[in-house]
């Protein structure tokens, strides 16, 4: 269990039920000396499909989600058609539902082919059968403050939330890292800290302006942590997400010149980090969102000016966020807290983010003395563009439970789930 205490878990019908009142179990799993949280929530993924099933599919995102512990994943809009109207999130919702390994939530465009200037159909997808609540241009900004306000007033009607790519677009033209002395010693021109800032700083004071919902994609600076405290203090309903990457490594990494560094926003510097794992461990960054962002060969193994951004990770975020957050006494709850229940109670998602008896049996078990390899040839996503090839990470997946079925097992793709069947999925 999460806070340490040994005890039977038992499910019936896909809800966690009282072990005492179980009937004989026709399967008994032993999961002595592992560790039992409920499955991970990820508020940020990019799956790509439709129209990039060269970089991933929403059933390979859903495999790789399974072998890192999530049990739903949220996919992103910039998709080809962009995911801007109900009948493209509908899409997604159904190969998500097909696949039945994690629950896909589609997450829909704010703005029109995410061009930053005409709304998408919020409310059109707000009532289609995806019941999409969190929108979001991310891979760009919603730069224009008009449509940025009259899409959080939109949103309030049902309580969505906005999910912001905070980069002021003027500020980051041709970067391609973070700006700073590393950027100046090798030449490449650098993405401010203040272009992710001045975004932040002007959107939490529209969202207290409209009094609706903002959320944070991948904080990266150290500013962007002082302005969101400063808004949670003033009672802004403003959350935020950090990336396993940006909580461990740094722009060093980027004198390589290898291009599997290159990420939006950048890797910052070791003051950034230290800020955003402090932020993590004190609740003002309420979770970890992964931002899997999978991209073929092709797109990665080229010169780093040519190279496009973005690193996979749901397979290894849990391992890469129990390692860097290690000097801050991180327990098992706290993990539990920012990869599970905190990013549940964000989205909504009722039947994730606990073990409680009567809600969905979405669960992980995992062994925290397991170190082993990062190895990305061996994982179920098929972007290769993990950062942490060959780094030695000392906590595992054994097995990932989805509504009761056992979707991965000990190193292995268990049985997905049939989500057209009646269950609690359908709640």
């Amino acid at each position: 269990m999460p806070d340490g205490t040994r005890a039977d878990i038992a499910i019936v019908d896909g809800v966690f039920a009282d072990p005492a009142d179980a009937a004989s179990p026709s399967t008994v799993v032993d999961a002595d000396g592992l560790l039992a949280l409920p499955g991970l929530v990820d508020m940020h993924t990019h799956l790509r499909e439709p129209g990039r099933e060269d970089a991933e599919t929403i059933l390979t995102g859903s495999r790789a989600a399974a072998a890192g512990g999530y049990t739903a994943v949220h996919a992103m809009a910039n998709t080809s058609p962009v995911a801007d109207t109900a009948g493209v999130v509908e899409q997604v919702h159904r190969l998500g539902r097909a696949a039945g390994f994690t629950q896909v939530v589609p997450v829909g465009a704010v703005t029109v082919g995410l061009a930053g200037s005409t709304l998408a159909e919020l409310g059109a997808m707000a009532d289609s059968e995806a019941r999409v609540r969190m929108f979001s241009d991310d891979g760009h900004c919603v730069w224009d403050p008009v449509v940025m306000r009259r899409a959080l007033e939109y949103v309030k009607a049902f309580d969505g939330i906005i999910a912001q790519h905070a980069q002021e677009p003027r500020l980051t033209e041709g970067a391609q890292m973070n700006e700073g002395a590393v950027s100046a010693q090798l030449g490449l021109p650098g993405w401010p800290a203040v272009a992710e800032e001045s975004i932040i700083a002007r959107d939490v004071l529209l969202a207290e302006h409209v009094g609706s919902r903002l959320h944070v994609c991948h904080v990266s600076t150290a500013g962007s942590v002082e302005l969101i405290r400063w808004a949670k203090a003033r009672g802004i309903r403003v959350t935020a997400e950090v990336t396993p990457h940006h909580l461990l490594l740094t722009d060093e990494e980027v004198r390589s010149y290898d291009p599997v560094f290159k990420v939006n926003p950048p890797l910052r510097t070791d003051e950034d980090v230290r800020a955003l794992r402090a932020a993590l461990a004190d609740g003002t960054i309420d979770v970890v969102g992964t931002d899997h962002a999978p991209h073929p060969a092709e797109h990665k193994c080229v010169e780093w000016t040519a190279a496009a951004m973005g690193m996979v990770g749901m397979e290894t975020a849990l391992p890469v966020v129990a390692h860097a957050m290690a000097d801050h006494d991180f327990s098992a709850a706290d993990l539990a807290r920012v990869m599970s229940a905190r990013p549940a109670q964000i989205a909504g998602l009722a039947h994730h983010g606990s073990l409680e008896i009567g809600t969905g049996a979405n669960l992980v078990l995992v062994d925290p003395d397991a170190a082993h390899t990062v190895d990305p040839d061996a994982h179920a996503t098929m972007g290769r563009n993990n950062p942490f090839r060959g780094r030695t990470l000392g906590t595992r997946i054994v097995d990932t439970f989805l509504f009761g079925r056992r979707v991965y097992a000990s190193g292995a793709l268990g049985t997905p789930l049939e989500f057209a069947e009646a269950g609690p999925w359908n709640d």
